[in-house]
């Protein structure tokens, strides 16, 4: 690979040495929270309502980083739609009067 890409074996054993960023740290953390705030809410929440339950517990994110770790981590709400009453809504019985004569 390292032939390849017209680089240093030595270049490549020093990038997977590499410890983790703060950052990629800081995400596995958050990734815990927001796994645990997603299963508490029956899987249903998404990235706006746990960013706020994260905001409620004093973290300081935004809801693009929370999206972003969400997307990588493979959270996605679950969507509930209501059932959908149709055309035959309303009363039945109910007619309009005769004004036109016809």
């Amino acid at each position: 690979m390292c032939h390849v890409i017209q680089g240093n074996r030595s270049d490549f054993n020093a990038w997977l040495a590499e410890p983790k960023s703060r950052r990629e740290i800081e995400d596995e953390r958050l990734l815990g929270q927001i796994k645990q705030f997603w299963i508490e809410s029956g899987f249903s929440y998404g990235y706006r309502n746990i960013t706020k339950d994260l905001k409620d517990t004093g973290e300081m994110c935004g809801k693009n980083r929370v999206n972003h770790i969400m997307r990588q981590a493979g959270i996605e709400s679950r969507r509930r739609y209501k059932r959908h009453r149709g055309f035959r809504g309303g009363n039945d019985n109910f007619a309009a009067a005769n004004t036109l004569d016809r």
